[in-house]
């Protein structure tokens, strides 16, 4: 079969129309995804309660301390329930400044790896030797 300039025009057209309509479709979906974010977000804002940190037991299991009010409770987590157990005084707790652990760059953890990664082979080679 011979393709004519129509045939050739016509699936041009159709691949351009294809194509808006999936630029069309990605739009809405990114517009979409941003909305819902942006009114999850207004709706989870509380100042009443705060989770302070967090400590990974098992799988399914940890202890936080949390703040409600101004009581700070430490709870249990598990798969199915959550369960009370005491209430921590606030002169009791170690607050960092930054909020949050050490922040690295990128680069630097990226450096940090390869060398912790280099340094694992040179202990594999003079292990072998």
């Amino acid at each position: 079969m011979i393709l004519t300039a129509s045939d050739g025009t016509i699936f041009y057209s159709q691949f351009l129309t294809v194509l808006v309509i999936f630029v069309f479709v990605l739009a809405i979906t990114y517009w979409t995804t941003k909305w819902i974010s942006g009114y999850q977000k207004g709706k989870a804002f509380n100042t009443n309660l705060e989770v302070v940190e967090s400590f990974r037991l098992a799988n399914n299991k940890y202890i936080q301390i949390i703040r409600v009010g101004q009581k700070y409770l430490a709870v249990a987590i598990g798969k199915d329930s959550v369960t009370m157990l005491t209430e921590v005084p606030e002169d009791q707790l170690v607050f960092s400044d930054d909020g949050s652990k050490e922040q690295y760059s990128f680069k630097e953890l990226f450096e940090k790896v390869q060398k912790k990664s280099f340094l694992e082979k040179e202990d594999d080679r003079n292990k072998s030797e």
